[in-house]
């Protein structure tokens, strides 16, 4: 299985062909939708990120020691962020969530071009998806 280090670094590479915008975005789009939707029982009030603009969903499971993420979003960039960060996270041990430098986010150029809003909600997602490992964490000790 690959770290989260590879993943960040299989991320870069894929964006790094591209050196128009819109061609990063639609990238970001493309992912997003690839994505399988999220289970209709998990859209609950509880499951969305506080400090999004648009509605973000995101289902965090324990099992293994790893934890698994589906996430789903109405906003297509923002659904193409989740499915980033769901790539780089899925099926890490909590505490490798937990350590995680993400620098892909700068690498790509993703948080300079991102509104303050989006950034905003960004880190919101990052934050969520810790707090997930960290609960994780402190059950599975």
């Amino acid at each position: 299985m690959s770290t989260i280090d590879q993943r960040q670094d299989e991320i870069i590479e894929e964006f790094d062909g591209l050196d128009d915008w819109m061609d990063k975005y639609q990238l970001l789009i493309d992912m997003g939708n690839e994505q399988e939707p999220l289970d209709e029982r998990y859209k609950t009030e509880s499951n969305l990120i506080d400090g999004c603009q648009s509605r973000v969903w995101l289902q965090a499971d324990y099992a293994d020691g790893r934890v698994h993420f589906q996430a789903e979003s109405d906003a297509l960039i923002v659904k193409g962020i989740v499915s980033l960060l769901i790539r780089v996270f899925d099926g890490a041990a909590p505490q490798e969530i937990l350590d995680a430098d993400l620098y892909f986010i700068d690498r790509i150029g993703l948080r300079e071009h991102l509104s303050p809003t989006r950034s905003n909600g960004l880190l919101a997602m990052v934050k969520q998806m810790r707090m997930y490992a960290l609960a994780f964490q402190t059950v599975a000790s």
